[in-house]
């Protein structure tokens, strides 16, 4: 299952594990991205919580959990070469994956609409 919500971020869900990542509209907006900072893994998040941040050439965008669960891995990847984001943001530049606890998928339609 894949979907986007209001602030263009999208999820996948596979398995019970969640993994998160910005639209290409998004990342389209921020331009080329040269900083990514994300939570450590373990980190319990609650919808809408900030986790991280983007930073680009012309600005700086907050990341916000779409969902409540745990961090259970990063995309480490995105330490090294932000710019993954830009060039694949529904493969190479997802942001990480969550474990799906409890959420509220109000607000979200799906990737395929």
């Amino acid at each position: 299952t894949e979907v986007l919500n209001k602030h263009e971020e999208w999820v996948r869900v596979d398995s019970g594990v969640a993994t998160l990542g910005i639209s290409n509209f998004s990342q389209e907006a921020l331009g080329d991205v040269v900083y990514c900072g994300l939570p450590e893994v373990g980190t319990k998040l609650s919808q809408s919580d900030e986790f991280g941040a983007l930073e680009s050439v012309k600005a700086a965008s907050e990341l916000y959990s779409p969902l409540t669960g745990e961090v259970t891995d990063v995309n480490d990847a995105l330490a090294d070469n932000p710019g993954l984001v830009n060039k694949s943001c529904y493969k190479d530049g997802e942001t990480l994956l969550q474990t799906h606890l409890d959420s509220n998928w109000n607000g979200f339609f799906s990737l395929k609409e």
